[in-house]
């Protein structure tokens, strides 16, 4: 499956998915994990997750969710749900509703899950 695929039928999603990668791409070369469900942002290992829930979901729902990886819980106000998937391991869900709304905070935390991945990987790049 390739990006077209995967966003076929939602082209608010893919706006959304479009700002999100351009935001990461500055972080280091990535490449793309696509399946049926999401797409992975991966950098020898992956640390972002993007899906679409009105592939899933009822009612209304945000044209894209955002989920990283941190091994600490994060309580900032605008995460959506907060899990704890294994020890030291919590998985942060984030609402995306428009491409305005990967600010400079978002853009924050694709930079700390990238840099926590690499850190647990031993992963360094120039």
């Amino acid at each position: 499956m390739d990006l077209e695929e995967f966003f076929a039928g939602y082209p608010g999603s893919r706006a959304i998915f479009d700002e999100v990668y351009a935001t990461a791409v500055v972080l280091g070369p990535l490449d793309l994990r696509i399946s049926n469900s999401q797409v992975a942002l991966v950098d020898g290992k992956a640390f972002a997750w993007l899906w679409i829930p009105k592939k899933y979901l009822r009612g209304v729902t945000a044209p894209l969710v955002l989920t990283l990886s941190y091994r600490e819980r994060r309580p900032w106000g605008r995460w959506k749900e907060i899990y704890q998937a294994a020890p030291r391991r919590f998985t942060h869900h984030l609402e995306l509703w428009s491409p305005g709304e990967v600010d400079e905070a978002v853009r924050g935390w694709l930079r700390e899950a990238w840099n926590e991945m690499r850190s647990q990987t031993g992963c360094v790049r120039d």
